[in-house]
């Protein structure tokens, strides 16, 4: 589960780099001089440099980014950024967005090729595939971790003396557990193609604690929702399934906001999440398999291309409303004027993503971590 874990924090990087890259190749294209491309964040470990640009790997695995000269404008150049027209500034700028959705395209064409098993929710029940209940975490010291039960254990059946469940949704399970709490159950999980007895004692209502339920799992309902195409299918699979992710995304960020501005807090379901929840969710995701974990990485990718785009200073959106801004007065905003804007909404996000990691993400990571340790 470590190895899982890296594996999610690397493929977040890979997407960080994409985006940067979307940036770096734009601005090359128009002769813009690229200073700096980095994988990771300073301190720098070690670089090289090629041409005019110098290619580092840095010690902080949270991203990538380029160092595009004259971005930060006060110079006059034909070869920096502020040097070039506007239309190609904005070129430049959603360069890294689209890098987004190209990545979200090709990894979405690529699930198509492998089909991909989703999480759905106990009432979707028509033209469901291979429906079934699936644990995706353990905790550590948890009844399940005590009774043996794995991260990808498929749960088939409960028994209590003579009283059986067959468990085939969420409910099945967390009903019976409760109802026959502080006794000894007996689970029948299918592990890799074998059916496998185990016995565990689900705790009572005293014993439940912060942040975990009667057993210390999480589960899953999960049916195959993807299935596998032809090779010739799936870049159009692809294309479809990046512009439907995309509108269901804006759709879920207008209801969210809706309901935030609205007083009415996040809508049901709706979590949130840094960088370090994400790769815990990625990691989780693993455990669904292949398909579902490019299916996770892809609507990350869209989710994040969204993101990019609100018109926050510090993000690409936020540029290019200083580029429009620029358009509609035939000059550009003062250096000084954008940099300290651009400064106060920087330390703005990065105070909101210290809050949520220290809030939400570090006690998912906690739990991650202890479930991994533990096996």
């Amino acid at each position: 589960m470590i190895l899982t874990l890296i594996i999610a924090l690397f493929s977040l990087v890979v997407l960080m780099v994409i985006h940067e890259f979307g940036h770096f190749i734009i601005a090359k294209k128009f002769g813009v001089r690229v200073d700096e491309f980095g994988i990771g964040y300073p301190p720098r470990l070690f670089g090289k440099k090629f041409g005019e640009t110098l290619y580092s790997v840095n010690l902080l695995p949270l991203g990538a980014f380029v160092r595009i000269y004259g971005e930060e404008g006060g110079v006059d150049d034909y070869r920096s950024f502020v040097g070039k027209k506007i239309w190609q500034r904005v070129l430049i700028v959603l360069g890294g967005v689209v890098a987004f959705w190209i990545a979200s395209y090709v990894i979405f064409s690529i699930v198509f090729l492998i089909g991909a098993d989703l999480p759905i929710g106990d009432t979707d029940a028509t033209g469901l595939t291979n429906a079934r209940v699936q644990i995706i975490s353990v905790s550590k010291d948890s009844p399940a971790d005590i009774g043996g039960i794995k991260a990808g254990d498929i749960i088939l059946n409960l028994k209590s003396g003579e009283n059986n469940q067959q468990v085939n949704l969420i409910k099945d399970f967390q009903n019976f557990t409760k109802e026959n709490a502080g006794k000894e159950l007996q689970v029948s999980v299918k592990r890799d193609n074998q059916i496998i007895n185990l016995n565990f004692v689900p705790r009572t209502d005293e014993q439940i604690p912060a942040g975990q339920g009667r057993t210390g799992v999480g589960i899953e309902r999960v049916a195959t929702l993807i299935n596998k195409t032809a090779w010739w299918q799936a870049p159009w699979q692809g294309a479809v399934y990046t512009w439907t992710t995309t509108v269901n995304a804006v759709k879920g960020l207008w209801l969210t906001f809706s309901m935030l501005f609205a007083g009415k807090g996040a809508p049901a379901g709706a979590e949130f999440a840094g960088p370090l929840g994400i790769t815990v969710f990625l990691a989780q995701a693993a455990n669904l398999g292949a398909g579902f974990f490019l299916y996770f990485i892809g609507s990350i990718s869209v989710f994040i291309a969204l993101f990019n785009l609100f018109p926050i200073p510090a993000l690409d959106g936020g540029k290019l409303i200083f580029l429009i801004i620029e358009k509609i007065m035939g000059k550009p905003v003062p250096v000084r004027v954008e940099q300290i804007i651009t400064a106060v909404f920087f330390f703005i996000l990065i105070a909101l993503s210290l809050f949520i990691t220290i809030r939400f993400d570090i006690p998912r990571f906690t739990d991650f971590l202890k479930s991994s340790l533990s096996r």
